[in-house]
């Protein structure tokens, strides 16, 4: 492991003003975004939407530092031959895989889950790194309802991505550490705010145990917001504070840097949050974005699969990535997305 170059790749992805485009929905998932705009989701049409978010030339060079791709993306070309990997690298931008293979239900523990995809995971990083894939992610899932999370299922899965960590490390690819407590229930910010920290608590303990360089990682959580179904909804500047106690209680400042998922927060919502939490400011360490829905709902509508709304979906993508970079650096303001609309 040279952690010097992990290092390097590590503090790239959390560039100040950049922030990671999650472009690594599964087959299932993106069906559902594709669905809701009338679009079949063939091999072609899902190659030609992401191509045109990393053709978006401003948005890639100036905001996205690295690309989460997946497995079948990270094989394709464009419409013109050139592989999409070189797109992507040409933009300034890093390629990068997802890595896990879903969830599955975990024995013993009613309603809860863990992440599978650690069988052949060696084999497969070696492959990903020949393509030009210099960073992985997998992803935790913990769903907060009656009795649970359990302490089972919290170790468990942070057990799982310590050793996918270590094992991306060991292939010279810097790993996203993403474990997720779900925003679905009805559950308010601080308990959202006590089961994340106790979620980072176990996963940064399973990092120690397995060895993983925290110089050569970027941790990807959720922020501590209310459940969706919460009959009292958290402010941007709660959201803001009670995200950066519950880091500062729990992540080393070793990591260089955090890039937040948006979990079901709407565009706006997860970019006000983001810029809150900079404005807080004396942090020790990079707080960005790693946002899939955040980004891509908005290029997505005005894509629609026709090749003559290409132009205004990657319009809708430069504003999107520009305002999120904004507020990476705690410089956004609400009435730059007015002048947009």
């Amino acid at each position: 492991m040279n952690l010097a170059e992990l290092n390097k790749i590590a503090e790239a992805m959390v560039a100040p003003g950049k922030g990671i485009l999650a472009a690594d929905e599964s087959s299932g998932t993106i069906k559902k975004r594709f669905d809701a705009i009338g679009v079949e989701s063939t091999e072609d049409n899902r190659r030609d939407y992401r191509e045109m978010m990393f053709r978006s030339s401003d948005a890639m060079s100036k905001c996205i530092s690295g690309v989460i791709l997946y497995d079948e993306t990270i094989w394709q070309k464009a419409k013109d031959g050139t592989p999409l990997v070189d797109i992507i690298k040409k933009s300034g931008s890093i390629p990068g895989i997802k890595v896990d293979e879903g969830t599955k239900p975990l024995p013993n523990c009613p309603g809860e889950l863990i992440t599978i995809g650690l069988d052949k995971l060696a084999d497969r990083l070696t492959k990903y790194y020949e393509q030009g894939a210099r960073f992985a992610k997998w992803r935790a899932v913990i769903d907060i309802g009656a009795g649970i999370p359990t302490h089972s299922a919290i170790h468990a899965n942070a057990h799982a991505l310590a050793r996918y960590a270590a094992l991306c490390q060991a292939a010279q690819i810097v790993p996203i550490v993403e474990p997720e407590v779900l925003m679905d229930g009805d559950h308010d910010v601080d308990r959202c705010h006590a089961v994340s920290e106790w979620v980072l608590k176990e996963t940064f303990q399973e990092l120690y145990y397995n060895r993983v360089a925290l110089e050569g990682i970027v941790l990807k959580p959720n922020m501590a917001v209310s459940g969706k179904k919460s009959a009292k909804k958290a402010s941007v500047e709660e959201v803001a504070e009670k995200t950066v106690r519950m880091l500062k209680n729990c992540v080393p400042g070793a990591v260089p840097g955090i890039a937040f998922l948006s979990g079901g927060q709407s565009d706006e919502e997860a970019t006000a949050h983001l810029d809150a939490m900079n404005k807080i400011g004396n942090l020790p360490w990079k707080l960005t974005f790693s946002y899939g829905r955040a980004l891509q709902a908005a290029p997505q509508k005005a894509w629609s699969g026709k090749s003559e709304n290409v132009a205004a979906a990657q319009r809708a993508f430069t504003h999107r990535a520009m305002m999120n970079g904004l507020a990476s650096l705690g410089q956004w303001k609400q009435d730059l997305e007015k002048k947009a609309a």
